[in-house]
């Protein structure tokens, strides 16, 4: 059975990550990851004139692609967990409409896929779903109307400013044991609401570091490991600015973060890409683990990670109000299989 300790839930049996998938658009076909997604899509408007349409379209294709590498329709799926920076999480609701399965919506901003992840597994390992689906995605397009300015008006963007993905990731979750193939999901720590006071719509990276620093030392402490105890660390979506102040302050804990990758600083080239400081999104940490970090543990490269989405939890009406930006990071804890299947 599952057993807690702290913030930190493990699994004497670990679920499996049983199959996966990736989507994105332009931006993403040209950053250093493209030849890694399994969807990419040049044209972002998917013809259908209306960004928030696109994005569920977006979904609905990265899902299928997901159901399909696990071999099953979706009258399978027991429950899925989805959300997106969507207004309401509508580009979930509406792919969940498409698909008709039981749905749980989440809204943790871009820690939604490290949410939803843990609760698959949870739900999982428990017993109460034999396939759990975890997926979400963001829009370039749409999150820039919903949260700064319509495309159509060219503001400036800041040098601490991150780049939406317009992307999509979807795991499906099993319980494990004897026969189960996959990547072990061997622990989850949900995160606590951190705020430090930061406003500033246009640095995300400082809002959210908080957070990431309180799930790091809340595992650490929970598992009785140090950093150097993972193959790699993952963060989604610091980026440059966020990292940066996540390395200072981690140092000030007593941890130093020397294997330590962030999502936003790998789905694009942040120097050649303008970019800003990097990538963000919900879609970005989701891309970046379907793309790039799931199939390297299967195939045995590393043998230990954890990886950590982060969320700003401000909207579009609070951040105007001058509200502060509160920031939320959940971990999972992902491990090679016993036997490692060999990389395409």
């Amino acid at each position: 059975m599952p057993v807690r300790s702290g913030d930190t839930i493990f699994f004497s049996t670990p679920p499996v990550v049983r199959a996966w998938a990736s989507a994105g658009g332009k931006k993403e076909s040209e950053g250093p990851l493209a030849g890694a997604f399994d969807l990419l899509f040049p044209d972002a408007s998917f013809q259908c004139g209306k960004w928030e349409k696109a994005e569920s379209l977006l979904q609905q294709k990265c899902v299928a692609r997901c159901l399909a590498a696990a071999g099953l329709d979706q009258d399978q799926i027991d429950l899925a967990f989805a959300g997106d920076l969507q207004a309401q999480c509508t580009a979930s609701n509406y792919t969940m409409r498409a698909l008709g399965a039981p749905y749980a919506g989440l809204y943790g901003a871009c820690s939604t896929m490290a949410e939803g992840l843990a609760l698959a597994a949870c739900m999982a390992a428990a017993g109460y779903a034999g396939q759990a689906l975890a997926f979400t995605s963001s829009h370039f397009c749409a999150a820039e109307r919903q949260f700064r300015t319509p495309l159509d008006y060219g503001g400036k963007r800041t040098t601490t400013a991150q780049w939406t993905a317009t992307a999509a990731g979807a795991c499906l979750v099993s319980p494990g044991g004897a026969g189960a193939q996959g990547v072990p999901v061997r622990s989850v720590t949900f995160g606590r609401v951190q705020d430090y006071e930061v406003h500033d719509i246009n640095n995300m990276g400082a809002a959210m570091m908080p957070a990431a620093v309180s799930t790091l030392c809340h595992h650490f402490a929970d598992a009785g490991t140090r950093p150097s105890d993972y193959d790699v660390i993952f963060t989604g979506d610091l980026g440059r600015v966020g990292s940066e102040l996540l390395h200072d302050q981690m140092r000030r804990e007593g941890f130093a973060l020397e294997n330590h990758r962030d999502c936003g600083c790998l789905l694009y080239d942040v120097d050649a890409q303008q970019v800003q400081a990097g990538g963000s999104g919900a879609g970005c940490s989701a891309a970046v683990l379907c793309a790039h970090v799931l199939p390297r543990l299967l195939a045995g490269r590393w043998r230990r990670v954890l990886f950590l989405s982060t969320g700003a939890l401000m909207s579009q009406t609070t951040y105007l109000q001058g509200e502060s930006i509160p920031g939320i990071a959940h971990a999972v804890e992902l491990a090679a299989p016993d036997t490692p299947a060999k990389e395409a």
